[in-house]
């Protein structure tokens, strides 16, 4: 996360979470025993670090409740509820290769550089 000058720590919590998802609900690209590609990088005009994740599976079953959970928490927190939790916004779409075939999917967390602690 390099020079984010968000709460890293924060951002650590979300890629590994995103990448958990990934490693469990889809599919890993059939490459090298199995892969699944994460990356991490800022926008420098919004200060908002971007955290995705690749996989092999083409759609992402329940994607609207859980790109709309609230920010509270109600019960133990797990999964994507930490990019809710951190007022980061969820979006997903399929990934192709160079001929345009689907192969899979990458998910998208954007998560604000200041983050005030308050759901």
């Amino acid at each position: 996360m390099g020079r984010w000058a968000g709460n890293v720590d924060q951002g650590s919590r979300v890629a590994d979470k995103l990448v958990d998802n990934a490693v469990r609900h889809a599919k890993a690209f059939p490459i090298d025993g199995g892969v699944v590609t994460l990356r991490v990088f800022g926008f420098a005009d919004t200060g908002d670090l971007a955290i995705e994740v690749d996989d092999a599976l083409p759609r992402f079953p329940g994607f609207p409740q859980v790109a709309n959970l609230s920010s509270e928490v109600q019960g133990p927190p797990k999964g994507l509820w930490w990019v809710a939790h951190y007022r980061g916004r969820l979006s997903w779409d399929v990934k192709r290769d160079v001929t345009h075939t689907v192969i899979g999917k990458t998910v998208q967390a954007l998560i604000p550089q200041t983050w005030d602690g308050v759901a």
